[in-house]
């Protein structure tokens, strides 16, 4: 642990471009929708919604990528391990995930102070991600961001263990694997119970309970992975 807080710095080095792009496209987008729907909003019953949130996350998940690739090969020549940098960078993205929730809850509480900006607009609260519980509503925020980050960092890796044909194995893997368990479901007739069992859920758990999970899994495959990564 002692050398995992200052192994941080490394990737804090560009610290302006892990704030200033998620959050630059993001109020980009955000400006885009409130001029358009200041045209059309009052067209649209209960105001318009709008999933621009998402770039923010997108965003994100390229950034957690481009730091493995940018510094990775200059944390081993700086004779840290792999168990160290990869705990580093783990740790960045809990902050950086709690910070960049946190934020959007606070914009979310803007959104709602004004009524939608002045015009119904719910860019940072749409109704299927809406809480109110405070505590509830920035793990929503939150958890995605997890997820998404080390979707990147486990993408990175494999691109660093295997190069472009590990991903294109782990992307045939992927379409079977889905692929086969949509067959199933159909051949089974598990749709409308899917969709069931998907509509009973809360908020909480479809953004933050079981996404959780998937973030776990997500960052012990990653570790396994940058064992035997090469700079």
């Amino acid at each position: 642990m002692n050398r995992v807080i200052p192994a941080t710095r490394i990737h804090l080095i560009t610290w302006p471009t892990l704030v200033a792009w998620p959050w630059g496209i993001l109020l980009s987008s955000f400006v885009i929708n409130l001029a358009l729907f200041s045209v059309i909003g009052d067209e649209i019953p209960g105001g318009p919604q709008t999933g621009g949130l998402v770039s923010i996350y997108i965003v994100t998940m390229i950034s957690a990528a481009q730091s493995v690739s940018q510094f990775f090969p200059l944390a081993l020549g700086l004779s840290l391990t792999r168990r160290t940098f990869y705990a580093a960078i783990s740790l960045l993205l809990l902050g950086e995930s709690v910070l960049f929730g946190t934020v959007l809850y606070l914009f979310q509480l803007v959104e709602r102070a004004t009524d939608g900006w002045g015009i119904s607009l719910r860019f940072f609260a749409p109704s299927f991600i809406t809480t109110d519980n405070p505590v509830a509503q920035i793990l929503i925020y939150t958890v995605p961001f997890l997820v998404l980050g080390f979707v990147g960092i486990f993408l990175a890796l494999v691109l660093r263990r295997w190069g472009v044909s590990g991903l294109y194995v782990l992307s045939i893997a992927l379409l079977l694997l889905f692929g086969l368990l949509g067959v199933l479901i159909t051949w089974q007739g598990w749709w409308l119970a899917v969709g069931r069992w998907l509509g009973d859920q809360s908020a909480l758990s479809l953004f933050a309970g079981w996404p959780v999970l998937l973030a776990l899994l997500l960052a012990g495959a990653g570790l396994l992975t940058i064992r035997r990564a090469t700079p």
